[in-house]
């Protein structure tokens, strides 16, 4: 089968890119401004790349085109389709599908599917109980909403099932809608045996009135699941108690509080993992952050529920090495007297940014560099940020960074008010050269330059390391 992608270059789409091309497909797609991590694996896959939507895309004939929910039937201001080939298709009729509807019909059947959501940590903790199951010989299939290090791709098959045997593929499963011509959350596609309810807020205000929208929607997953499989439920989150409320036909283990059936005795980096109070584990590994020791409890809870012991888990994940975007180090100067380091993170939530920041501060700490500085550099770039839905709690969100610069291009809102909160800690700036300048007047050796976005961020990484560069390079007056 060829398959043609409207909207190959996102997380999601390009890991169905990468899932259709191993199962034997011709793959073809089509985005615009496709960035790292994406771009990178769609080349490594030598899957063809087309940019932008142009309707003589048709002449390639594919059995079906694939279409990611990034394609509307918007149309620009004079009056042209924005997406002129999605024209093209439905004017000839021609075979369509959404990409979680093809995920489904194609690869996902046969399967014990593990769906991991959440407003947050949905990645990283598909990431750990993929690695959990390979660790454990099952050879999982998997999509991941970016790059697992342990694997270097977002996507594979793994081992195939049988007419006996329901072979695990972990999936991240997104709240958001599948497609302009179904509107329901992509999860409801995937008939999970294994759910997990990670956490829950308010986010994606574009498609979305309010979080009880949203806890509809993850009530409508919960109704997927057979009696005879398991929901994996963050005990710490009322909002994930109100969707439980409305109805639950599966065998439920909670974690988090106090009294779950699965909780941490310890710091986020050495902890014991006690099953009804008893100690069934030790995660000793890595990563930081309180949200982390949650996303390991959920991995660990969902994994037993493959046939994965607690114990086996947890010494999987002591060789865990996260995914990209998530604190990944773009590089490394040393100025003198100190070093400055430049991260990548997807962070974009107000929530996600403050346990990003947090994170990174309780690193430090840990390694006696409490005097370094995490100087925070972020653009409200999703949906939800740009409409400035969540604009007053972004001072709260960067309260545990000692200075925060502000891409503000595109906003019709007044970020410099909204920062105002945190006085002279906080600028902002219309563009990108604006903003690099701006940081480079401030940043100072033992600097922590922390970039978020969901985005490729104007290349921002690459263009402060440049600068950082280049500043060794100077002549000394």
């Amino acid at each position: 089968m060829h398959i043609h992608i409207l909207g190959i270059g996102g997380t999601f789409m390009g890991g169905v890119a990468a899932l259709a091309r191993e199962a034997g497909h011709r793959v073809t797609g089509c985005d615009a401004g496709v960035y790292p991590p994406m771009s990178e694996q769609l080349r490594a896959l030598g899957i063809e790349l087309i940019e932008g939507y142009a309707a003589q895309q048709m002449a390639l004939q594919p059995d079906m085109f694939v279409v990611g929910n990034v394609v509307s039937r918007a149309r620009l201001p004079d009056g042209t389709p924005k997406f002129p080939l999605m024209e093209a298709i439905l004017d000839a009729g021609a075979r369509y599908t959404s990409g979680p509807q093809w995920l489904a019909e194609h690869v996902l059947h046969g399967r014990h599917v593990v769906a991991v959501a959440g407003t947050h940590g949905k990645t990283t903790t598909t990431a750990m109980l993929a690695w959990i199951l390979e660790q454990a010989g099952l050879a999982p299939g998997f999509l991941v909403g970016g790059v697992p290090l342990n694997f270097g791709v977002s996507a594979r098959l793994g081992r195939l099932p049988t007419d006996d045997v329901r072979t695990p593929f972990v999936i991240e499963a997104d709240e958001y809608d599948t497609a302009f011509f179904d509107k329901r959350s992509k999860f409801v596609h995937y008939r999970p045996r294994t759910a997990v309810l990670n956490n829950l807020e308010f986010d994606h205000a574009d498609i979305f009135d309010d979080l009880a929208a949203i806890e509809r929607q993850f009530h409508h997953l919960l109704r997927t699941v057979p009696g005879s499989g398991r929901v994996i439920a963050n005990a710490l989150e009322d909002s994930v108690a109100r969707v439980l409320h409305r109805g639950l036909w599966s065998e439920l283990r909670t974690f988090g509080a106090a009294n779950s059936d699965y909780v941490a005795d310890g710091p986020p980096e050495d902890f014991a993992v006690l099953r009804h109070g008893v100690e069934v584990a030790r995660v000793r590994w890595a990563l930081a952050g309180v949200h982390n020791q949650l996303n390991a409890l959920a991995a660990i809870a969902a994994a037993e529920h493959v046939g994965v012991p607690a114990a086996a888990a947890a010494e999987a994940l002591a060789s865990f090495a996260s995914v990209r975007r998530r604190l990944e180090v773009r590089g490394t100067v040393t100025l003198p007297g100190g070093a400055v380091t430049v991260y990548d993170d997807f962070a974009h939530h107000p929530t996600a940014i403050r346990t990003t920041v947090d994170g990174l501060r309780r690193r430090l700490d840990r390694e006696g560099r409490t005097a370094e500085r995490i100087v925070a550099i972020f653009e409200p770039r999703s949906n939800t940020m740009k409409l400035g839905t969540m604009k007053e709690q972004l001072p709260w969100a960067l309260q545990g960074a000692g200075l925060a610069f502000c891409h503000a291009g595109g906003l019709d809102w007044d970020a410099a008010a909204a920062l105002a909160p945190l006085g002279p800690r906080a600028q902002v700036a219309p563009d990108i050269d604006t903003l690099v300048a701006q940081v480079m007047a401030a940043v100072r050796p033992g600097d922590h330059l922390l970039c978020m976005s969901n985005g490729a961020f104007g290349g921002v990484h690459e263009r402060l390391l440049a600068a950082l560069r280049a500043r060794t390079a100077a002549p000394v007056p």
